[in-house]
């Protein structure tokens, strides 16, 4: 059989296993960083929008409460994206003639919605309540981040399961008074660690983590 298999063929079998093993290692370590980064996530992206709407300004800047905008975060499922009658009745009155917001009164002019993109875009297969986490006590902030310092709406969280579990678990490290939880940059008056479990207790959260309270 040395005529066929020269010396040297036990180290290139050795090798090639070798090789076949690593190439796997690496490739389940590629998936698991392609998983958890940016580009499967897409967290941090800025997304077009019609209008380059600025948080930072009017949240900020104006001091303009989450409600006003999306007014049925407290009720419904969704938070709501405003009408653009809800942009108007400030710029009907100011910054009328301003070329930026010129989609804005076209829309108002020919009664045709402007067509915002999801920035917080679930899957079709996951459901997600606003009203029962605002009941709750968990801030805008919690999940949103600091809207109030974003020129452009951007997803700060991940928003995979493994996030979302995190928080069904640990709902004392994250709760809030319900007072609370349309403020940006909320500091507790107490520890958390102190007040945390206190609200669980008075708001009754159970923190479920069933499959069946998110995939319906």
């Amino acid at each position: 059989m040395s005529q066929i298999f020269p010396r040297n063929a036990n180290a290139l079998a050795k090798s090639s296993l070798a090789i076949v093993a690593g190439g796997a290692v690496v490739g389940v370590w590629l998936i698991y960083v392609l998983m958890y980064s940016s580009w499967a996530t897409k967290q941090n992206e800025f997304i077009e929008q019609p209008i380059q709407f600025s948080h930072a300004h009017h949240v900020g800047g104006v001091g303009l409460d989450c409600r006003y905008c999306h007014t049925s975060v407290e009720k419904s499922a969704f938070a709501g994206i405003p009408p653009t009658k809800t942009c108007m009745n400030c710029h009907s009155q100011i910054w009328t003639n301003a070329p930026i917001l010129e989609p804005v009164r076209a829309s108002f002019r020919e009664d045709r919605p402007l067509r915002w993109v999801r920035v917080h875009d679930l899957p079709d297969f996951v459901y997600f309540n606003h009203s029962i986490h605002v009941k709750k006590g968990m801030g805008c902030e919690t999940c949103h981040g600091r809207v109030d310092q974003m020129p452009l709406m951007r997803q700060v969280q991940s928003l995979q399961m493994e996030w979302c579990l995190n928080c069904h678990r640990n709902p004392e490290q994250y709760v809030r008074p319900r007072s609370e939880v349309f403020t940006m940059d909320y500091r507790p008056s107490v520890p958390q660690s102190v007040l945390g479990p206190m609200l669980v207790k008075e708001y009754g959260i159970k923190g479920n983590t069933s499959c069946s309270t998110c995939h319906r």
